[in-house]
């Protein structure tokens, strides 16, 4: 349900936290400083799963300009205007979404709560805030679409080199009521993360996240007894055929005819891929560099977003995640062309530490973050900032 436009998620956040810790004498569960969230999640999680989530590719530069790209904007906030009340809604692909937010896809979330997706789900469907769920998750679609009931979703889809499995998945998805496809386009190959090299460590080979899969009847069909009996071998068939390095734009096309649901293209940082996803039948893109865990050394994803924005213009719906740490980050990114934002890593460490009540605290003072931001930088509605608001400042 959309919540009214003048819902002060701020100010609402913050009465609620003041009141509890000066009448109660009770703090935040949660972290509310995101250096504090990650450390406690990191030492919440095990060493592998740590490596997992907070790790990216190579050095992990990437996941450090994805920072610093952040810093080389800052927001110009302007007085004497009325933000008494404030409206957060978007338009995205037909569906209001009451704020400008999403969780991005992130997957094998049991490796960081034994709830994993489910916990994720429930507090996305008690803060009506979309959700995109992970080809590799932990539960069946159909399991995290029914928890997630009327709340926006998205379905991840990584392309499997059998088309009959990828082909499977979209139907699935629509079946079980799920909003948009979202083709992920960043990873025709795993990316080089030495973390998870170090300590030798795919989830996936402990059959994490596969649960898609194991349940889908094209894979199924292509075992020679189901992964009940063999574990082991529908494991090795996973490995097989996840991922396909061989696809091009024109396969795009022949993806987009597979269904009436929109197709959002994830992982792009050029102009001219965006131009290309719409060409072959996008319905929409995601400015993103996969939080960094693909190619090391890769632009800040912030820094590819003004460049599509612009080329993209009003034709779809242009999202972003990579880096995004607060509220003020996506004020950021929405003046710089955004039409909403995909929370990743944040969400995660809610989780580790607090399962379905730390995601939900974390989302909320994101969401709170946002309101407070966009009023004292003298903004009311999200869908008329522009970069207007900025000013940029190159520090490196």
């Amino acid at each position: 349900m959309v919540e009214d436009p003048s819902e002060l998620y701020g100010q609402h956040r913050q009465q609620d936290v003041y009141a509890m810790g000066m009448l109660a004498d009770q703090r935040p569960d949660i972290p509310v400083r995101y250096e504090e969230l990650e450390r406690d999640a990191i030492e919440a999680m095990s060493d592998r799963a740590a490596g997992y989530v907070a790790g990216g590719a190579g050095s992990e530069d990437t996941v450090t300009e994805n920072r610093r790209s952040f810093a080389n904007w800052r927001i110009v906030p302007r007085m004497g205007r009325d933000v008494s009340e404030r409206d957060l809604h978007v338009d995205i692909l037909g569906q209001t979404w009451d704020v400008p937010l999403m969780i991005a896809p992130l997957g094998i979330q049991t490796i960081i709560h034994e709830d994993g997706e489910r916990a994720t789900a429930r507090a996305a469907s008690d803060l009506t805030l979309p959700m995109s769920l992970s080809s590799v998750a932990s539960y069946p679609m159909e399991d995290i679409a029914a928890e997630l009931d009327e709340t926006p979703k998205w379905f991840q889809l990584y392309w499997s080199s059998d088309w009959s499995i990828t082909e499977s998945f979209i139907e699935r998805a629509a079946d079980a009521g799920f909003d948009a496809i979202v083709v992920t386009v960043d990873v025709p190959i795993l990316g080089w993360r030495e973390r998870d090299i170090e300590q030798g460590y795919l989830p996936m080979l402990d059959g994490e996240g596969l649960a898609n899969y194991f349940t889908d009847p094209a894979f199924r069909a292509s075992l020679d007894v189901p992964p009940e009996e063999n574990e082991d071998r529908a494991i090795q068939q996973f490995l097989d055929i996840f991922g396909d390095p061989t696809l091009t734009w024109d396969d795009l096309s022949d993806l987009c005819s597979m269904t009436e649901l929109p197709v959002v293209v994830k992982g792009l940082l050029h102009p001219d891929d965006a131009e290309l996803a719409i060409k072959h039948g996008a319905d929409g893109v995601i400015v993103s560099n996969h939080g960094g865990r693909q190619v090391d050394g890769a632009i800040g994803a912030l820094d590819a977003l003004p460049g599509i924005a612009d080329q993209i213009g009003d034709r779809v719906p242009v999202l972003f995640d990579s880096g995004v740490r607060s509220g003020a980050d996506v004020v950021t990114a929405l003046a710089l062309g955004a039409d909403a934002v995909g929370i990743g890593r944040p969400f995660a460490y809610g989780l580790a530490l607090g399962g379905e009540d730390g995601v939900r605290e974390v989302l909320t003072n994101i969401r709170a973050d946002l309101d407070l931001t966009l009023s004292n930088a003298g903004q009311t509605t999200v869908t008329d900032l522009d970069r207007s608001l900025l000013r940029e400042e190159t520090i490196h």
